[in-house]
């Protein structure tokens, strides 16, 4: 079966009627947890296995797991510094920050891969400009080379762990102070600028064989009127022809405030498709993501459907087998050791 352009959420621990019925449709390729699918990680290994048995290849399991504010999955999992601390770190220590943002990447893979989960949508390749709320302490770095080495490590170890990067949220999300969650932000830069900056780490991580991207819901009204999520200048120009990049191109959540400037939820999936997204994500409307998976019943293909197989998960040994590793006791120190400020996890 072809896994499809869309991917939507679940209420809770457990899959009820409804949400197979959803998983089935021939639209939906894959699946985003939060914090509230997860009770223990026995619970949350079963319900990865019953999501992954429903289809033939199997759906595509992702969650954010950046660390920091941003931090799905905590109970039965390490808790991640704030991408930012690696950041402080290569200031002065340019080597360790290095070997530590390798560590981070495979731990965190490494623990998702050992419950089945496919996809963390990371890393983040914004800049730190200090004006974003949102990003922030999310943002590796504030200067693009700094940004590119930190995340080009975090990769390395994330493959190590046989998962798949995403880089976010192309072309760049730190420059504007609104929160594209609950409203629609304006960067008014040139696009010149955005190329000498905010491209930089995008540039350099498709070259070092990043495999998905998902966009920004910003405007860059200096550049093109749509946001960039829903802008075929940003995914087939910019993105496709002038960067070559040939990996998943996500679509942020289509029920932030952002994307309500394509329209409905049915207009925001196809905009996003014409555009040049292979997989749309709706989130927290049950009844909108039903709707657009019929909506987007002819937009399946097998250059969408070949994209997204390349990020499923390689196999990896369960959380027990894991955590007897002296590799994983090794890590875990590593990370605990290094965060400077705590931080408390944010749902949403």
């Amino acid at each position: 079966m072809t896994l499809g352009p869309l991917m939507v959420d679940i209420a809770g621990y457990e899959l009820d009627s409804e949400d197979r019925e959803l998983l089935r449709h021939p639209a939906v390729g894959g699946v985003i947890l939060f914090s509230r699918n997860h009770d223990d990680t026995e619970q949350l290994s079963a319900l990865i296995e019953e999501i992954h048995s429903l289809r033939d290849p199997h759906l595509l399991v992702a969650v954010d797991q950046e660390g920091g504010r941003v931090q799905r999955f905590q109970d039965g999992f390490t808790r991640l510094p704030p991408p930012a601390c690696l950041g402080r770190i290569f200031d002065h220590e340019r080597k360790r920050a290095l070997h530590l943002a390798e560590v981070t990447g495979w731990l965190m893979a490494a623990e998702l891969r050992a419950v089945g989960a496919d996809i963390s949508f990371a890393p983040v390749l914004d800049l730190d400009y200090g004006v974003s709320t949102v990003i922030g302490d999310r943002a590796l770095h504030k200067h693009p080379d700094s940004v590119a080495a930190l995340a080009r490590a975090y990769q390395h170890g994330m493959h190590e762990a046989g998962m798949a990067a995403t880089g976010k949220h192309f072309p760049g999300h730190g420059a504007v102070v609104a929160d594209s969650h609950t409203e629609l932000p304006v960067d008014e830069r040139r696009f010149e600028d955005i190329e000498q900056w905010d491209l930089v780490p995008f540039e350099r991580m498709i070259h070092a064989g990043l495999a998905a991207v998902m966009m920004a819901h910003v405007i860059y009204s200096s550049v093109d009127p749509n946001a960039a999520g829903f802008s075929p200048f940003w995914i087939r120009e910019v993105l496709r022809r002038r960067l070559e990049f040939q990996g998943v191109v996500f679509s942020d959540d289509l029920s932030m405030a952002a994307a309500a400037s394509a329209g409905d939820y049915e207009a925001r999936a196809v905009a996003a498709r014409e555009a040049g997204c292979d997989m749309v994500l709706v989130c927290n409307q049950r009844n909108a993501a039903a709707a657009v998976a019929d909506t987007l019943l002819d937009a399946i293909n097998p250059v969408t459907h070949t994209r997204l197989v390349r990020m499923h998960g390689h196999p990896g040994a369960g959380l027990r087998v894991l955590q007897s590793d002296p590799r994983w006791e090794q890590a875990v120190a590593a990370v605990q050791g290094y965060e400077e400020i705590p931080e408390l996890d944010l749902e949403g």
